[in-house]
């Protein structure tokens, strides 16, 4: 061989942005290539597209670490049209961490955004998300817009995914405590709060009746999960902090929403370099419990099959599938499995509206697997996969009810 074939390539700087988190190169290189993952990527299933993988996108983020390439056009469509549904973490034997990679890498991308995209994403994420009453305040708008007809105006895939606001319910206010007992503070939230505020009340009652002190606290908002998910850590960070110090008191945290309860078991690592938050947070996030996973007090009925949908963030992020079943069966319920089960419904954060023409083709997937099954109820225990299956099915014209596990405890 030449002298010239011998010497090594030429060291590129990364092109990672300097003080944004980026993927780092521990995480980048655990992933060997061997593709075990592609069968189970929803994305990579529907488009037979190599960059819409875990193993293209590790390899476009391994191109810009190693300043091979750039954070561009090419790059943020292949990021952005990733669910993070995280199946590929399970089918990984390598234990790569795509979870957080992919949150690394939207952080990466986020401020290359030209102005029009970057702008609402940022008044939604940094300034309405944190601050409970300005979530009140825009689900009150939204809810006035469906009455009116209003929201018919904006794109069909938004009108889909957009949860229903009842302005009745929304006004008539939820209890602060509830039974006695060991405090177990509940997430308040942000959708869940405004979009499911009968969920929220069957939890509470759920909780109480088990031997607790249902409490929600005063100030109450958004863990941060959204945040997070689309490239904006700091504000993660600052709901975290908020959060963590109402729960802090609480022998137990009550969540139940998987995406939320996967994301605050979590803060720990989050806020890890932080002195004075990182052993708080470890401390609060160590008492995170699933509603799923409580020891429920419940009462057994006929409640003949249900079908049982895996959150993602609970299946994958949570190892919680069990959890739903057990709930179903104690309460007099028959759990059903849906073909295809672990397969993300396409809902994922803000996806259904950010990336509506794959999310329509999983929706619609997972509506038909759901009908397969001969049940007349499914129990879906996350508030985007809820709105998302029930779109499905009316677009198929399907009767089958969406309800919360919560919801079925009496």
């Amino acid at each position: 061989m030449s002298d010239e074939e011998l010497r090594p390539p030429p060291i590129r700087p990364s092109q990672w942005r300097a003080g944004i988190e980026a993927p780092s190169e521990e995480d980048i290189v655990s992933c060997v290539s061997c593709g075990l993952c592609l069968p189970h990527c929803p994305t990579f299933r529907l488009t037979g597209r190599e960059t819409a993988s875990p193993r293209g996108r590790i390899a476009a983020m391994r191109a810009v670490q190693e300043g091979q390439a750039t954070i561009d056009d090419t790059f943020r469509t292949m990021m952005d049209e990733c669910l993070a549904c995280r199946a590929c973490e399970t089918a990984c034997p390598s234990g790569v961490p795509f979870g957080r990679m992919i949150e690394a890498a939207r952080a990466q991308i986020e401020p290359t955004r030209p102005l029009a995209s970057r702008g609402p994403r940022a008044l939604g994420l940094k300034y309405v998300l944190p601050r409970p009453w300005a979530i009140y305040a825009a689900a009150a708008g939204m809810g006035i817009a469906q009455a009116l007809r209003l929201d018919r105006l904006g794109p069909a895939g938004a009108r889909t995914t957009t949860p229903r606001i009842s302005l009745p319910k929304l006004a008539r206010p939820l209890p602060r405590t509830m039974g006695s007992g060991p405090t177990a503070a509940l997430l308040c939230g942000c959708v869940m709060d405004v979009a499911f505020r009968d969920v929220q009340r069957d939890t509470m009652r759920a909780v109480a009746g088990s031997g607790y002190r249902a409490v929600r606290p005063r100030a109450g908002g958004c863990c941060g999960a959204l945040a997070m998910h689309y490239g904006y850590p700091d504000a993660a960070r600052r709901m975290a902090r908020d959060r963590i110090a109402e729960f802090e008191d609480a022998e137990v945290v009550v969540v139940n929403s998987a995406g939320c309860s996967n994301h605050m078991k979590g803060w720990g690592h989050l806020l890890n370099d932080d002195p004075e938050w990182g052993p708080r947070a470890a401390a609060v996030a160590s008492r995170v419990r699933d509603l799923l996973e409580l020891d429920l007090a419940t009462r057994s009925r006929d409640l003949g099959t249900i079908a049982c949908h895996d959150a993602c963030h609970h299946v994958h992020g949570q190892a919680l599938g069990p959890d739903l079943r057990r709930v179903i069966r104690s309460v007099g319920g028959q759990p059903v499995e849906i073909p295809g089960g672990g397969r993300c419904c396409g809902a994922a954060g803000l996806y259904a509206v950010l990336q509506p023409e794959l999310s329509a083709q999983l929706r619609r997937q997972k509506a038909a697997a759901i009908t397969t099954t001969g049940a007349s109820t499914v129990a879906v225990a996350n508030p985007g996969c809820a709105i998302q299956i029930a779109a499905g099915l009316r677009e198929i014209s399907s009767p089958i009810r969406v309800v919360h596990p919560a919801q079925l405890i009496r």
